[in-house]
Order: structure tokens, then C-alpha cells, then sequence
């Protein structure tokens, strides 16, 4: 396959473009259902276990409309996954021919996770009145560990892309497959931490953000008040955790792909005493206006001044991934990441002080706006490490262009499905709106559990 890629030539620069336009629209649009169906399983079992525990109605009135929120996710989500399923058959075969058989087992394990996820769910939302208050708590438990577990496979075979393992290349032909040490590469560790916190978070602020447009109306009663709470200090206890996995991560970098690190960073010259740069904008082989820290970077890396970073200078201009988008995404991801951060501090400030939330409109204006930057932020992030990694699919061994479908009319497919996105936005939107506005009911008229 590898050779009648590479024989038949690369695709027409306009379909390549076509084919990144697509899996980048897909991965973005789906990759915020994912998220939500990794963090939310764990918010409304929380709510529910609550509610049980001290029969409060409103945990319990928040874990039923949280639970139907998962359910229309979840949905939508399947159609999603789908899409992406056959994309990366029908725009990408190079990659899939030639190491399909090497990054299978994720994929496969995904599945069965997806499958036990759906039974669950279902089990779940249907039989809330007809089991037993606790074991229907306990079959909500598998939903949650196979939404983790789903974003595990999934995360791991992308790591894969950036670290390939697990096979043997012998004249162009893949032999001696190692599935588990494929799956198990050496980035799978960072990445899986840094995007299973990530998905957390963007549920945590995501739902509570929701609440805080709700308190700014004026709805100050304790349902909307433990609506907010409970979401939002789950997302601001991770802030912290997430920062020391982003610093984990980027140190990953600076060993296995210096290369993504240095145009995270915007760093061109190799050598000790790199500094840190923090915004500005990268022109040819140069960045301008950039808030510099001396040494910064260095420090970070090895926790030392005189510490070696790899600048792009080593590097062929060939090998460079686009230097502005990636410094730009890096830069935004960590800018957003840090504003939560003090956000989530502002609020722990007020508790401690007060044992009460802030009471400037800011906060809460600030908060309803939070889910929607944990989203970019989450954005951003996989545009440095897919962006980052570029003119490579599989990083070291095949280039994009080997991998595209040559094929013409690739652009036909992107707005085939550009337009079912729109519809699957508007719809979404639509029915998570009807099921808000339905769902206004006072505490006495919570349904019982």
C-alpha cells in the first residue's frame, strides 16, 4: 500500500487540504462530545449518590437532568464517532493499509468500551424507577469507567502517531507486530493524563457555566447554586493537577519531539539559556514582540539554566511544522489554562473567607464563559500536538501526503460533511435548550426517586 502511495504521488495540494479540513472539523467538533461524556458520567453519579445519601431533592433533581443531558449527548456523539470511524479509512488509506494492523487494538478496545457504555446508558436512564435506588446508582458506574476507558484507546492510538512502536519495517513491509507495545508507546502516558483531566475539566466548567448564566438571571435558589457548585469545583480542583500535567507533557516533548517543542515555544536557535516566550509573533525565522523570560524554557525542561533545548535550526525546513500556528495554539492553551487556574483560586479565596461564593458580578460572568474557553482551550491543545507533528502522519515514518486518499473530490466530502454538522449543531443546541427550559420545576415537584 505504502508503495502504490507513493507511486500513484501525492494528492493535488487542494485535496490534502480538503482531507486536513475535514479530520480537523471532525476530531474539533466531536472531540467536545467526548469530553462531555468522559466528565459528565462522574458529575451526575455524584449528584445522584448525594441525593441518596442525604435525601436531598435537588442532588436529585440535578442528577435527572444531567442524566438526560448524557443520554442526547451521548447520541450525538455516536454519529460523530461514526464519521471519524470511516474517515480515517476513506481520507487516509496510506495510513490504514500500511499500519492498520499495528494500531488496531485501541481501536478494537474502543469499540467494546463504546458498546458497554451504550448498554449501560441505556440501563441506566431507562430503569431509574424500576431498580432499587442503589443498583441503579451502581449500573451508572460502568458508563462512567467505559467513557474513560474509550478515551484511553483513543488517545493511545494518537499517541502512537507521535511515537510509533510496536513493529518492525523490513523493506517496506511492516513485520513482527507488537499491538500492546504499539498501544503503550512512550506518549501514551502524558497524553492520556493531560486529555482525561482536560475532559474533566471542560465538563466541570462546561455545565457549570450553564448555572452561572442562570445565577446572573437571578435564579440564586440551591438548586441552581449546588448546579454551579458541584461542576465547578470539580474543574477548578483539576486546574492546578492540569498545569503539572502540561509540564509533564511539554518535558515529554523536549526529549521525543524536540522539534513540536520548539515551535510550541517559537525557539530557533539550539543552545543553553533558552528563554521562554510568552505571546508574539513569529515572522520567517524570527519572533517579535514577545514577552521574553530569560532562561525560562531551559528551566523548565531541566530544571536548570545551562540546560540544552533544541531549536528549529536543527531541524530541515522540510521536517518544520507551521511555527505561528502552533506558538499561537501553545500560547492560547496555557494563557486560558492559567486564567481558570485564578478563577477556580477566586472562588476557594471567597469559601475560605466566607463560606460563600464571590459576590462580584464578575465572578459569575467570568464563570458562565469558562466552559467556553476550557473548549478552546482543549482546541488548541490538539492543534499543537496534530499541527505540531506535521509534514508527518506517523511521526519519523510516513509523511501526510503519503497517506491521503489520491482520489479526486475530496472537497465534495467536506461539505457533505460540513453540512451534517450543522445539522447535528443545531439540533444538539436545540434539544439540550427544550430540555432546560422544560426541566424548570420546583423542588416539591421533583420527580421521586
Amino acid at each position: 500500500m505504502m508503495m502504490f502511495a507513493v507511486l500513484a504521488g501525492p494528492a493535488s495540494p487542494g485535496d490534502l487540504v480538503a482531507a486536513r479540513t475535514q479530520m480537523a472539523l471532525s476530531l474539533g467538533w466531536h472531540i467536545i462530545l467526548a469530553c462531555l461524556g468522559v466528565g459528565m458520567p462522574a458529575l451526575l453519579l455524584f449528584a445522584e449518590w448525594r441525593g441518596l445519601r442525604t435525601g436531598d431533592p435537588d442532588y436529585l433533581r440535578l442528577a435527572r437532568r444531567w442524566a438526560t443531558a448524557v443520554g442526547v449527548l451521548f447520541a450525538v456523539g455516536a454519529v460523530s464517532g461514526t464519521i471519524l470511524s470511516f474517515e480515517m479509512g476513506l481520507l487516509w488509506p496510506g495510513l490504514m493499509g500500511v499500519y492498520g494492523e499495528v494500531i488496531g487494538l485501541p481501536f478494537a478496545l474502543e469499540g467494546i468500551a463504546f458498546f458497554l457504555e451504550a448498554i449501560f446508558l441505556g440501563v441506566y436512564l431507562y430503569a431509574w424507577d424500576r431498580l432499587p435506588p442503589r443498583v441503579h446508582l451502581l449500573s451508572g458506574v460502568p458508563v462512567m469507567v467505559a467513557g474513560v476507558a474509550s478515551a484511553v484507546f483513543v488517545v493511545s492510538a494518537n499517541a502512537w502517531m507521535n511515537q510509533p512502536r510496536g513493529f518492525d519495517l523490513d523493506h517496506g513491509r511492516i513485520t513482527r507486530v507488537a499491538p500492546w507495545q504499539a498501544m503503550f508507546n512512550p506518549a501514551t502516558a502524558p497524553q492520556v493524563v493531560h486529555m482525561v483531566i482536560a475532559a474533566f475539566m471542560v465538563s466541570g466548567f462546561v455545565t457549570a457555566g450553564v448555572y452561572a448564566a442562570a445565577l446572573l438571571r437571578g435564579r440564586r435558589d440551591r438548586y441552581h447554586r449546588l448546579g454551579f457548585l458541584v461542576p465547578f469545583t470539580l474543574a477548578a480542583v483539576l486546574a492546578p493537577v492540569q498545569i503539572v500535567a502540561g509540564d509533564y507533557a511539554a518535558r515529554f516533548l523536549a526529549g521525543y519531539q524536540p522539534t513540536k517543542l520548539a515551535a510550541a515555544e517559537a525557539v530557533f536557535p539550539t543552545g543553553p539559556n533558552a528563554p521562554l516566550h510568552i505571546g508574539g509573533l513569529v515572522i520567517g525565522d524570527e519572533i517579535h514582540y514577545a514577552l521574553e523570560i530569560p532562561s525560562g524554557l531551559s528551566l523548565l525542561v531541566g530544571f536548570n539554566p545551562g540546560t540544552v533545548v533544541q531549536g528549529l535550526d536543527r531541524t530541515a525546513p522540510a521536517d518544520r511544522p507551521p511555527v505561528a500556528p502552533v506558538h499561537l495554539a501553545f500560547d492560547t492553551m496555557v494563557g486560558i489554562g492559567v486564567l481558570l487556574l485564578l478563577l477556580g483560586a477566586w472562588l476557594a479565596l471567597s469559601w475560605w473567607r466566607r463560606r460563600d461564593m464571590p459576590s462580584s458580578p464578575w465572578f459569575l460572568r467570568l464563570a458562565a464563559i469558562s466552559g467556553v474557553l476550557a473548549v478552546i482551550a482543549v482546541e488548541m491543545g490538539w492543534i499543537v500536538t496534530e499541527v505540531g507533528r506535521q509534514p508527518w502522519i506517523v511521526y519519523g515514518r510516513m509523511r501526510t501526503f503519503q497517506a491521503v486518499n489520491p482520489a479526486p473530490g475530496l472537497w465534495v466530502s467536506l461539505a457533505v460533511v460540513s453540512a451534517v454538522y450543522v445539522v447535528l449543531t443545531i439540533s444538539t443546541l436545540y434539544v439540550l435548550r427544550h430540555i432546560s427550559r422544560t426541566g424548570r420545576v420546583a423542588p416539591q415537584e421533583a420527580p421521586a426517586t
